[in-house]
């Protein structure tokens, strides 16, 4: 509501971009359950004016290793460095996937690393390449698991560089397994309150905090700049030749 006791208008998110990863073991077209999670969140995104991007991390030939391109450390192929031109074009990115023995899949782990490996390199004002947008996770499974994968995703992305809005994360696990999967009939998943309301909160906070960064130019680069720091100019440090 707004001053005048009318309902406010629903924001609108025009020029932003959002790119969901899903680390999901199973090739295209085989159904991911994870899918119907990240369609959630992406639906409510391009209702409000967002470009979403969405990948399925095992659809490409990602090589194994931490560095921005293996094809110079031994490997045939590698799609990373192309999907990585995809995730520096978006100022919001969601992790998603599912649990497997409590844990992430093997997939997302390959992706957290291969973001590792280019967290080196730096943008434009010389701060780590990341800095600047936003990042969540959604997880999904039929056991539990969710809050220690979430943890893992969340830790992994705040220290690479991105920022964490408060309640990043959703997910959906059911029963205690072995029991049905999110989109399975009769599973509930869609229709899970809890589900639906973290989701809902965890995609608004990622946009409205991308939206703020946005305006902001990025995080300020006083106390952060690798280029400055290299150059021997090192806030709150003895600084003997830059006084």
């Amino acid at each position: 509501m707004n001053e005048s006791g009318e309902a406010a208008a629903p924001p609108r998110f025009d020029g932003l971009r959002a790119m969901f990863i899903n680390a999901t073991l199973k090739r295209s077209p085989e159904i991911s359950n994870t899918d119907g999670l990240v369609e959630l969140s992406s639906g409510i995104m391009r209702r409000h004016g967002v470009e979403v991007d969405v990948v399925r991390a095992v659809d490409h030939d990602i090589a194994t290793g931490v560095w921005p391109d293996m094809r110079e450390h031994g490997w045939a192929h590698d799609a990373w460095p192309e999907l990585y031109e995809r995730v520096l074009a978006a100022d919001i990115l969601v992790l998603s996937g599912p649990i497997w023995l409590g844990d992430n899949s093997s997939v997302m782990k390959r992706v957290i690393e291969r973001l590792y490996g280019c967290s080196s390199l730096l943008n434009d004002a010389g701060q780590y390449a990341y800095y600047g947008r936003v990042g969540g996770c959604l997880i999904t499974g039929n056991e539990d698991g969710i809050k220690h994968c979430s943890m893992n995703v969340l830790y992994s992305l705040q220290h690479l560089g991105y920022t964490i809005p408060p309640q990043a994360d959703a997910g959906w696990i059911g029963e205690a397994g072995p029991g049905p999967s999110y989109l399975d009939p009769g599973s509930g998943g869609p229709d899970n309150e809890f589900t639906n309301r973290n989701t809902t909160f965890m995609t608004y906070n990622l946009l409205h905090v991308a939206a703020m960064l946005r305006r902001a130019g990025g995080i300020p680069v006083y106390g952060n700049q690798r280029t400055e720091w290299d150059a021997g100019c090192r806030p709150d440090q003895p600084n003997p030749e830059h006084r």
